[in-house]
């Protein structure tokens, strides 16, 4: 067999995968090696079958945009992380980026050079070779406030996010004597309207929301988001988003600021703000556009799949309406991009034992050119320097999505 080359491989290593001779292989490398090694029956014609002979190879036709997945590659550097872009009106993943990263042609064949550094890549506990957009998970933090939202808002707790809530500064946890403080001791979290508390990320608020909605209610609207569902397939399985089950009632209002176990995938936080985009409607996310032969004829064609209607088009676009106030005038100022809408989240979320661990920054948003096009876009920066507020989510992810939304949009 041919031993693999990969052009711009570690930038497309989490799209790819590896087919090695060695190895074995992953994701798309592995999902279609049978197509892209010739033995695939559809692309056979007659006369292979009279002369036994393997026609040429085919090819996968990823959705990814170079353009996306350069910025988002670029503008993560040399920090852990991942980053995630979706077309939210088709579910095409425009960017798939995880750092850091590794080259597949380096383990591609059977050499003591590929032996060599296979090991290497394998004592670095997998970090490279761990696709973290598709298949790490971590605590959302407060980006899960938007997913709260939007259960307060389908259950009619509030008529829109501009009515008051009724939401005492700090909110002590049911059942405890603890009590829900706000990273900035300023920020008017008292009762504050759904779009205010989004703004200055308001722990009191959404932690008795989730309390008022109580698990059922809760864990309904986030498995229409996409957790909790064990075959995620894009068509590489990613890792399920988990919410979990058997609360109490302060652990329930925990969960509604994305803390106590409440895990995700940066592709679940960007399928978030995709379906708050695409006016309450989730779209199958997926990066293979189509499969053809080596002629470029088709032999499968890739079509859009609705996942869930999330939630009704008013609360989307009312959840639209408060994710601009968040950059125009809140925590996610640093992913403005000029003559563009963008509305967004950030967060900051501890882990670890006591919280020892480093900090994860997220930001997660979408963006409106104006003329029909949207692209829902999620960062997760593993850091040291995120302090705990949520500044550092605006600080240290919100760049990077900003990077992706310019030039989607050739900005």
């Amino acid at each position: 067999a041919y031993k693999r080359s990969y052009l711009d491989g570690p930038l497309y290593a989490p799209v790819t995968g590896y087919s090695s001779q060695a190895y074995g292989s992953t994701q798309l490398e592995s999902l279609y090696s049978g197509l892209l090694g010739g033995t695939d029956p559809r692309l056979a014609g007659p006369a292979d079958a009279l002369t036994r002979t393997t026609p040429p190879g085919g090819d996968v036709v990823t959705s990814i945009d170079p353009k996306v997945q350069q910025a988002g590659w670029d503008a993560l550097g040399d920090k852990q992380g991942a980053a995630v872009a979706i077309d939210p009106a088709t579910g095409a993943l425009l960017g798939l980026v995880s750092t850091p990263s590794f080259d597949p042609s380096a383990i591609a064949g059977r050499s003591s050079a590929d032996a060599a550094a296979w090991k290497l890549l394998s004592a670095d506990s997998g970090s490279a070779m761990l696709n973290h957009a598709l298949r790490s998970t971590y605590a959302p933090g407060s980006t899960f406030k938007l997913v709260t939202a939007a259960a307060a808002l389908e259950n009619g707790l509030y008529p829109d996010v501009d009515a008051p809530t009724v939401s005492p500064d700090p909110y002590t946890l049911p059942g405890t004597q603890r009590q829900l403080t706000n990273e900035n001791p300023a920020a008017p979290c008292a009762n504050a309207s759904l779009r205010v508390a989004l703004q200055y990320s308001c722990n009191n608020v959404f932690g008795k929301l989730a309390a008022d909605l109580g698990e059922t209610r809760l864990s309904a609207q986030v498995a229409k988001f996409g957790f909790n569902l064990g075959k995620l397939d894009t068509p590489v399985r990613a890792a399920t988003s988990v919410y979990p089950d058997k609360l109490n009632p302060s652990q329930v209002a925990l969960t509604g600021i994305g803390q106590f176990s409440v895990t995700a995938t940066p592709l679940q936080m960007a399928m978030v703000s995709s379906a708050i985009a695409n006016n309450g409607v989730l779209m199958q996310p997926s990066m293979v556009d189509r499969l053809t032969d080596h002629q470029g004829r088709t032999v499968e064609d890739f079509k859009p799949q609705q996942l869930s209607r999330v939630m009704g088009e008013k609360t989307a676009r009312q959840l639209q309406s408060a994710m601009v106030t968040v950059v125009t005038s809140g925590t996610g100022a640093s992913a403005a991009v000029g003559g563009v809408t963008v509305g967004g989240k950030t967060g900051t979320a501890q882990n670890g034992v006591d919280n020892s661990g480093t900090p994860y920054a997220w930001f997660t948003s979408y963006a409106d050119d104006g003329s029909g096009h949207r692209i829902a876009v999620a960062v997760v920066v593993v850091d040291g320097a995120a302090n705990r507020s949520d500044v550092s989510g605006g600080g240290l992810a919100a760049p990077i999505a900003k990077a992706m939304i310019k030039a989607a949009f050739g900005k």
